[in-house]
């Protein structure tokens, strides 16, 4: 089994299905109302479990009923958790979730213990990081554990995909050991100043990429796909429809576990990025975050068809 290390935050989500986005200052009457496992570390790592691959999850979590079910949650989609530290200091991290009928979401997340993940926790995985594929991260961690994870990596000959996500400035010296970066448009946008609204734009963004040294540019493109500009392929990989969008909350995460695992079973970067596609599409067609990520099987079962 293909083996990869997560490092990121783990939450709990706590989700109020409405007809609309409230806007400022606007109360709105919610319609259902319902608690799950979130993250986008947790996610990306169940969605590793879930594909057909072997999540290790480094995180933290409070020393509280959050933490203590955040991790039986992940034990339960067979991550492995021997590497999630708990905190005494901090709560658990929190996500505060929208969700609208028409599947768009807005989030606010209170981190809690993913802030206190440090280099040194990160360190107590080496071992699990020397064994596996791939090293994963987002930025719902400290950005100093973030550089520290990727140097680690890096000391291992460990290929790293970062996803960007929420955005933010990064030095130079972290996206210069980045492998594979996997940003959606607003976070492009962000990060490079430029609005991807077009092949052309999406190609200049990867090229801001490049040039500050990342091999692989992978910017999702929601139901259109995603453009991806690595060095064997250069192009629009087309998104997979389906007639319904429920909730479009871990789409994101899906795409990068999914991703993942089919390069690590050797997939080409075009089929790669085809297979999480479909993941990420299956994904919004159920509610909640660790709860929508698709099997393998049911996803293969559209790749090969």
């Amino acid at each position: 089994m293909n083996k990869i290390v997560v490092i990121g935050s783990i939450n709990t989500d706590m989700v109020v299905r409405t007809a609309h986005i409230p806007a400022p200052g606007e109360t709105i009457l919610g319609s259902s109302f319902f608690i799950t496992g979130g993250g986008k570390g947790a996610n990306q790592a169940v969605a590793i479990a879930k594909l057909g691959g072997h999540a290790y999850m480094v995180g933290k979590v409070g020393s509280d009923v959050f933490g203590e079910q955040a991790i039986l949650n992940l034990q339960y989609e067979n991550v492995d958790t021997n590497f999630v530290y708990t905190d005494a200091q901090h709560p658990s991290g929190v996500a505060l979730i929208a969700v609208a009928d028409n599947g768009e979401n807005s989030i606010i997340v209170a981190s809690g213990a993913n802030s206190a993940l440090t280099g040194d926790d990160v360190a107590l995985a080496e071992q699990a990081i020397a064994q596996c594929d791939f090293v994963m991260l987002q930025l719902e961690i400290p950005i100093d554990t973030v550089a520290e994870a990727i140097n680690l990596a890096k000391k291992l000959n460990k290929k790293v995909i970062l996803n960007p996500a929420p955005a933010a400035a990064l030095d130079d010296k972290i996206l210069q050991q980045v492998d594979i970066i996997v940003p959606n448009q607003s976070e492009t946008f962000l990060m490079t100043g430029i609005e991807v609204t077009a092949i052309g734009n999406a190609e200049r963004a990867a090229a801001w990429f490049h040039n500050k040294g990342v091999n692989t540019v992978i910017i999702t493109l929601a139901e259109q796909g995603c453009y991806v500009s690595g060095s064997s392929f250069k192009d629009i990989v087309k998104g997979y429809k389906v007639d319904k969008v429920i909730d479009t909350v871990a789409a994101g995460d899906t795409f990068c576990g999914a991703l993942a695992v089919a390069l690590s079973e050797g997939k080409t970067l075009a089929d790669a990025a085809r297979f999480a596609n479909i993941a990420a599409a299956l994904s919004v067609t159920k509610k909640g975050a660790q709860a929508s990520i698709p099997l393998k099987a049911e996803t293969d079962a559209i790749f090969f068809s």
